[in-house]
């Protein structure tokens, strides 16, 4: 009973926090997307997300990359961390055809009501909205992964879907500080088409930490996929 009762709550836990799909998204497969299908035909995509920003020191430079490279992404953007100094960041990610979706740097959100959930990512929204002129993408991240019934049901209130990764494509560089090269070689190495990537221009914290990495990254990165034949292109 003892070991029954350990991977029951072993599963519970994992259902909430684990970074690929597990039991919620067993029952609601529709309500999250983890990868891109690729269709027969189609080139070989891979979907460039960027977490935690605007950052007003290091999202500029990571734009600039991107601009450099022909390469489109999705910015999941913090509400806390659009400001004054910010607005003009999120208008130009918008202007430079990428994408922008709902990110939060707390995961006190699995915890809200439906209700309560939806009505703060729609006021979230509308935030974008006023700044760009355009929609933003019917996608929300939730902070490091976790996630919940009740959050599953506010997405639905609010027309959004979970937007998770695939596995093993983030910039986490095993307790180091992230570094480009180390995180170049490694995402080189498993791309594959449909690969949904997330690197951190920002912090959920502090939103001016260092995240030089990510448009280094990108620099080295997009040419090497580009030669094997990848495209990249926002996730909406």
């Amino acid at each position: 009973m003892i070991v029954l009762a350990a991977v029951l709550i072993g599963a519970v836990a994992a259902a909430h926090m684990v970074p690929f799909p597990f039991l919620f998204e067993a029952f609601r497969p529709s309500g999250s997307v983890w990868h891109v299908k690729h269709e027969r035909g189609a080139p070989p995509t891979i979907y460039f997300t960027f977490d935690d920003g605007p950052n007003p020191t290091w999202t500029p430079p990571l734009l600039d990359a991107l601009r450099d490279t022909n390469a489109r992404a999705t910015f999941f953007l913090i509400d806390e961390h659009i400001t004054e100094e910010t607005a003009p960041i999120v208008r130009r990610i918008s202007a430079e055809g990428h994408a922008i979706g709902l990110h939060s740097g707390t995961r006190r959100l699995m915890l809200m009501s439906p209700d309560a959930l939806a009505a703060r990512l729609q006021v979230a929204a509308q935030r974008i909205r006023d700044i760009t002129g355009r929609e933003p993408c019917r996608l929300f991240r939730p902070h490091a992964g976790w996630r919940s019934l009740t959050m599953y049901s506010g997405l639905r209130r609010a027309g959004l879907q979970l937007a998770g990764w695939s596995w093993g494509m983030w910039d986490w560089d095993w307790w180091r500080t992230p570094r480009a090269d180390r995180i170049v070689e490694r995402l080189a190495r498993k791309a594959s088409p449909g690969d949904i990537v997330v690197i951190h221009d920002g912090h959920h914290k502090n939103s001016h930490a260092d995240r030089r990495h990510a448009g280094e990254t990108i620099r080295a990165l997009v040419p090497r996929l580009r030669s094997r034949g990848f495209h990249f292109a926002p996730l909406c």
